[in-house]
Order: C-alpha cells, then structure tokens, then sequence
C-alpha cells in the first residue's frame, strides 16, 4: 500500500470524514529551506540524522496533505529573531487565503510592536497562533508579551507552544514557565506541542489543573522519538482521562519517517476507536467550530 492508501484506510475504518491535523507547516520558500538546511546539517536542536520525508514545493505539499484525507490543517510558522513575525504573518495570511482548508495561522515574538500585529492578525482572520519558547529562545512570560497573551485568552483562540524539553532543553523550555504564564491567564487555550516531550507527566499535570489546556501529539508515540523520549506506561491510563483535549499533530513535511507511521503509532497505544476518532478530528473540530 502508498502511505496515502495506509493514511485513507486509517480513518475511514474509524468512520471519519479525514483527519484534522492542528500541527503542519507552511512558511515562505526561503524560511522553510533554512529548516530543512538546518535539519539536513544535523542541527545542535537535533543532534541525529533527520531526513525530511515530504520535501517537495508548496503545492506538492499541499496536494500530499489533500490525499491524506486532511480536512483542515495549519501552517505553523515561528521567528527565531525580532522584527520577522509581523512579516510571517503576513505571508501566512494570503496562504490561508489561497489555502482554504488551511487554518489561518499567525505568530509573534517578544519586542514592542507584537501587540499590534497580533492584534491586527486576530482582526485578519487568524484561527490559531504558533509560540515556539525552544527556537525563540524567549521566555513566555517576558513582559513584552503580557498584552499578546491577554488579547488571545479573551479572543479564545488556540495557541500551540512548543515549551517542552525536547529535542534538548532551552533556556525558557519546560513546564514551570507554562504554569506562571496559566496563573496569570487561565482562560487561555493553549495546545501543548509534541505532548510536552519530554516532560509528558508533567505537562498532563498542567492539563488537569487548567482545563483550556490541550496537547498535540506531533512526533510522540513513533519509533523515531520512543528511542530517545519513550512515553512512560504509567501515564497510559491519563491520555484516555484527557481523551476530549488531545489533538492529532504530525510535523509535517519536516519528520523523518510516513505520515502513516505518525498515525500507526496512536494506533498501538491500544486505547480504543473512540479515542482515535476523538483524537484524529472530533477534539480539534470541536476547538475550531470547524
């Protein structure tokens, strides 16, 4: 079978209408090539082989998504430096305009102006925000911030923040800066990339206490990651607790293995149909009034 026939088979033996996948990226052509040089280089972030599985051009891309039975997807984009999210906004907002079945994303950073072109964003259109607390190297409570993460919790529109340890640890990653940033902001929804890696307990502990909290499952459970940050068996029992706030999320194109894999791995968790449905469309359709 093609991965795509493997994808196919996955959801419609669950009964579902496709996937809906909240952790996908789409950034301009020069942005998305300096990924891939930096993965290809074998990055300090990576620290091993990792071989982009989907590198093609954008409409390929796009098209490769489509066939997995995607029904709505993101192009999360992320600054590593100021002045640079106002511009990958707007980038992404004429390919949510070109893209419909792609959630309008946008992004910020911690200087002076990200007010404004957050504000402008949420006003544009946007669906959901992408914070990456590794790459940015920022802490998310930096004041600079404040204003972003009020105008966000009272619009109620989902943020995924790539705040855990993995593939190392950053100067602001883990789960202490999560929860100073949830004391102030409770109401803020926030989506926990990669399940937290590797700090999973952790990070579900966050998600007991605050219940806008939801996680993404992007890369976690598959070969590739269970050889360096397994998912502890004894936290088994709370992904079903959590079952209505987990949300599929892939990496794709950026992962070094199949789209299908990323999905046979949630399947081997042996935690029912009903949780995968929840999981690969209901959880995120329901966040998204999609």
């Amino acid at each position: 079978m093609t991965d795509a026939e493997r994808v196919t088979a996955f959801w419609s033996q669950l009964g579902l209408p496709g996937l809906i996948d909240v952790h996908t990226h789409f950034m301009p052509t020069r942005v998305m090539d300096k990924v891939w040089a930096y993965f290809d280089s074998v990055g300090p972030l990576v620290g091993r082989p990792w071989p982009i599985a989907y590198r093609a051009e954008e409409d390929e891309r796009i098209a490769t998504l489509r066939g997995f039975g995607a029904r709505s997807f993101t192009a999360m984009l992320y600054p590593h430096k100021p002045a640079m999210a106002a511009w990958l906004n707007s980038w992404a907002a004429q390919f949510a305009a070109r893209t419909p079945d792609c959630l309008h994303t946008a992004t910020f950073f911690p200087e002076p102006e990200a007010a404004r072109y957050v504000h402008e964003a949420v006003e544009n259109g946007a669906r959901v925000f992408k914070s990456h607390v590794q790459v940015g190297a920022y802490d998310p409570n930096d004041e600079l911030l404040e204003p972003v993460w009020g105008l966000l919790a009272e619009a109620g529109i989902p943020v995924v923040i790539h705040s855990g340890s993995g593939p190392v640890p950053g100067k602001h990653t883990g789960p202490e800066p999560v929860g100073r940033l949830l004391a102030r902001h409770p109401k803020l929804r926030l989506i926990i990339a990669h399940m937290g890696m590797p700090q999973y307990g952790d990070f579900l502990d966050l998600a007991d206490r605050h219940p806008d909290v939801h996680l993404d499952t992007t890369m976690a459970f598959t070969d590739f990651s269970e050889e360096v940050a397994p998912f502890p068996p004894a936290e088994l029992s709370r992904l079903t607790d959590l079952g209505d706030r987990i949300l599929l999320g892939t990496d794709f194109p950026n992962i070094p293995y199949s789209y299908a894999h990323a999905l046979e791995g949630l399947a081997r968790l042996d935690l029912g149909d009903d949780w995968l449905r929840a999981v690969c469309h209901d959880n995120a359709a329901r966040l998204f009034a999609l």
